[in-house]
């Protein structure tokens, strides 16, 4: 039930089915980008709203767009079924998770409503059939949908009443600027658009006059990032690249980032060295990056939302080649050789109740930062950021730290209180552990991984699609094992954890074997040391003398 005075969904005309789902999934009020964008799309206007991370965009576009097809199947005059939505993502990640998100918005009139996902690396041909049957709404990155549009897949020209493009700032930064520009042409005149995004670059500008028309511009008055009470920012100044490597393990075998947290690195090499060096001292991670197949991205992601895993080492490359909004696909090039083009975790992907982001690698621009930083502290859950500085970095983080700042004196990054001198004692493990991770380990696990991911992904399909159970044992976390494992690492000697760390730490120590329980005096044969209580045998003990020997029988002797 809505409090009164505070903005509700039940105020704003929704279908009750829909409310009826929102309630489902725990919604009490709307946020402040549902509160102002729903209203003004229900009313049929174009909308262009920047909103951070984490606020709810997915849900500001997606109960209009169904309210409006809810009320389309309901007049008398539409007979014939067509697709009216379509929903333009830049990665396939995004894209599965805008899928499950009206999935669970139309939980109660899944019949009125069906949508599509064909933004998956999966062949057009398996696709076809699914798009001849008219999805509501279709979901897919620009040239997916395009590459559909001119196989004669798909036909929007007469049918399209309302156009999505989400996560706006990265359309034209993942180089579907000409698909943008090709796909206009298949489009009726008339049609309602939204326009969403974290940020408010050149690319969406050139967005909003390809698309748009007289649309509402919602730029809120927010930051781009929580407030500090909900989200802590901390750097951490590294004299030396195994520095890094020595924190990031004192951080997660002492316990002192607790919950779920998600590394990013610069480089897919990166994140296996990564990998592999956590792995000599027996903590599981799981590998994220643009090599591995569609459907194992996707199933981590949700393994790791459902809490199978607590670490993901993640590789943002799309940031990497060059800032935002220059980092154009020139039309026939391909793609590095091997990786996907339309992957990306740092950006849109909602990844659930994530404690910490730890910048192992700092990142190359402020979008990124802001982008990586969302990951954490979503809703109104907390969350802390740490970066790893080296001194070659710091001029990048004071440029981050200067756009973030706005008009706030106070620094926004503070200094992580941790002295070094403290973990000296760890140091010889983790030089031990990285001459380990050698050069051949790294390509070799990067080959086994990929490898083992395609099995999965491919020749399993099948069979997870007939036995979807197993498909929840099904782990990416194990351990690669290119390297040699040295059994010593994995435990933490009492010894060797400082003496200010001790009240907070928590080594994650392998469990000892307890021994098994002596067994009662009722269940033993009653002896000489029955009588002595509890007291130590070895202590206690008495010489009597011998015992006279019985002597011989006389059939023995006969």
């Amino acid at each position: 039930m809505a409090t009164p005075g505070l903005p509700s969904f039940a105020h704003m005309g929704l279908d009750g089915r829909v409310l009826q789902a929102i309630t489902e999934l725990g919604w009490a009020t709307p946020t402040l980008i549902q509160e102002k964008a729903i209203p003004l799309a229900l009313e049929g206007k174009d909308l262009l709203a920047r909103a951070r991370t984490g606020s709810g965009k997915t849900a500001a576009y997606a109960i209009p767009l169904i309210q409006h097809l809810l009320q389309v199947k309901m007049s008398p005059s539409v007979t014939e079924q067509a697709v009216r939505g379509l929903i333009l993502v830049p990665t396939k990640e995004l894209g599965q998770q805008v899928l499950q998100m009206i999935r669970q918005l139309t939980t109660y009139c899944s019949r009125d409503v069906r949508v599509a996902d064909i933004s998956g690396q999966v062949d057009m041909s398996a696709q076809r059939p699914i798009l001849m049957e008219k999805p509501d709404v279709v979901v897919g990155t620009p040239s997916r949908v395009l590459a559909h549009l001119q196989a004669h897949n798909l036909n929007l020209r007469h049918s399209l009443e309302v156009l999505v493009l989400d996560e706006a700032d990265l359309l034209f930064s993942f180089g579907f600027e000409e698909d943008l520009k090709n796909l206009l042409c298949h489009f009726p005149k008339i049609y309602q658009s939204f326009l969403m995004s974290a940020t408010f670059s050149e690319d969406v500008q050139a967005l909003k006059e390809l698309v748009l028309h007289n649309p509402v511009t919602l730029k809120l008055q927010e930051s781009q990032l929580p407030a500090a009470s909900q989200l802590r920012q901390y750097q951490i100044r590294c004299a030396s690249e195994e520095d890094k490597f020595l924190l990031l393990y004192a951080l997660l075998k002492l316990g002192l980032v607790r919950g779920k947290a998600i590394l990013f690195v610069s480089a897919v090499e990166r994140g296996y060295r990564l990998k592999l060096f956590l792995e000599q001292f027996s903590i599981p991670a799981c590998v994220l990056n643009a090599e591995l197949p569609v459907q194992s991205r996707c199933h981590i992601i949700s393994q790791f939302n459902r809490g199978f895993y607590d670490y993901i080492v993640a590789t943002d490359e799309q940031m990497l080649v060059e800032p935002v909004g220059r980092a154009k696909r020139k039309k026939g090039t391909k793609a590095e050789k091997g990786k996907d083009p339309e992957y990306g975790v740092a950006r849109g992907i909602d990844f659930q109740n994530v404690a910490a982001v730890i910048n192992f690698d700092p990142p190359p621009s402020v979008e990124s930062y802001i982008h990586r930083a969302g990951r954490t502290a979503r809703a109104d859950n907390p969350g802390t950021v740490l970066t790893f500085v080296m001194h070659q970095e710091c001029p990048l983080l004071a440029e981050i730290e200067e756009a973030l700042a706005g008009e706030s004196t106070d620094p926004l990054l503070q200094p992580y209180q941790f002295r070094m001198e403290e973990v000296e004692g760890f140091r010889y493990r983790c030089r031990d552990a990285m001459r380990s991770v050698t050069k051949q380990a790294i390509k070799e696990a990067r080959l086994r991984e990929i490898k083992e991911e395609l099995l999965t992904s491919e020749k399993l399909k099948t069979y997870f699609e007939d036995n979807p159970n197993d498909l929840r044992l099904l782990r990416h976390d194990r351990p690669l094992h290119p390297a040699i494992i040295k059994p010593h690492l994995r435990n933490v000697p009492e010894y060797l954890v400082p003496p200010t760390l001790r009240a907070i730490a928590q080594p994650l120590l392998s469990k000892r074997k307890r021994r098994r329980p002596l067994a009662s005096c009722s269940s033993r044969p009653r002896g000489h040391f029955q009588a002595r209580g509890a007291r130590n045998p070895l202590r206690s003990f008495r010489y009597l003398g011998r015992r006279p020997r019985r002597p011989a029988s006389k059939e023995a002797t006969s």
